[in-house]
C-alpha cells in the first residue's frame, strides 16, 4: 500500500466522502465483537455500500504499517488471494488484489490508486478509487468496474479508530445472495482480522 497502499486514503474527509455522498442513510447491518457494520443504498446501484468502524488497542503507526505492507496485508483482507504494489510515488500508490469467490462465480480482481493524506491532530485518511483500466485484464478474473471509498484512522491514546468504507461495483453478474453477504463479510472480516494481527504484535 506504500505510502499506504494497500487496498491496504485523501485530500480531506469532505473530498473522500464526496463520491458516497449519495450513502448517507445508514442502517447497522451487524454490531458483534467490537466491530460496527452499517448499509446503506447508494442511488443508480444494485450495490449496497458498507463501512465498517472498530477500535484497535494498538497504535496508529502498527496499523498504518500493516497496511502499507501491501503484499502482506492479503492475510487480513476478506477473501483475499494474492496482491502486489504496481507503484508507489510520494503519496499515492497503485495496487493489483484477485480475490476468491464461492463457485460459480468467477473470481474477481480490482487495481486500486490509493490516496493517502496526514491530518494535522494525527489522523491518517487513505482514498480509495478502482482504476480498472489502469492495467490489463487477467484471464480468468473479472475485474472490479468501480470502488469508491477510504480508510480513516484516527489516533485515540494508545489505541486507533479505525473506519474502512466502500461501494463497489463488482462487474459482471453476481448473484443477490453473495452481493448481499459481501457488503457485510467484507468489511467485518477484513476488520476483525487486522484487529487480531495489529493486538498481536
Amino acid at each position: 500500500m506504500g505510502s499506504f497502499k494497500q487496498v491496504a486514503v485523501v485530500i480531506g474527509l469532505s473530498a473522500m466522502l464526496a463520491p458516497l455522498a449519495h450513502a448517507d442513510d445508514w442502517k447497522v447491518a451487524k454490531d458483534e465483537d467490537g466491530i460496527k457494520i452499517s448499509l446503506s443504498e447508494v442511488a443508480g446501484s444494485e450495490y449496497k455500500a458498507y463501512r465498517g468502524v472498530t477500535v484497535i488497542k494498538a497504535p496508529l503507526a502498527r496499523v498504518k504499517a500493516l497496511q502499507e505492507d501491501v503484499v502482506g496485508a492479503c492475510a487480513w483482507i476478506h477473501e483475499c488471494k494474492s496482491q502486489k504494489l504496481l507503484k508507489h510515488e510520494g503519496d499515492q500508490t497503485w495496487t493489483y488484489t484477485q480475490f476468491n469467490t464461492p463457485w460459480p462465480v468467477t473470481a474477481r480482481d480490482s487495481v486500486l490508486h490509493v490516496t493517502t493524506t496526514q491530518d494535522a491532530d494525527g489522523s491518517l485518511t487513505r482514498k480509495l478509487e478502482g482504476v480498472p483500466k489502469y492495467q490489463p485484464e487477467e484471464k480468468g478474473f473479472v475485474r472490479v468496474s468501480q470502488v469508491e471509498g477510504f480508510w480513516k484512522l484516527v489516533p485515540k491514546g494508545d489505541t486507533t479508530e479505525v473506519t474502512y468504507q466502500v461501494h463497489t461495483e463488482p462487474g459482471g453478474s453476481v448473484p443477490s445472495w453473495l452481493a448481499n453477504k459481501f457488503v457485510v463479510d467484507a468489511p467485518f472480516n477484513t476488520l476483525k482480522a487486522l484487529r487480531a494481527k495489529a493486538e498481536k504484535q
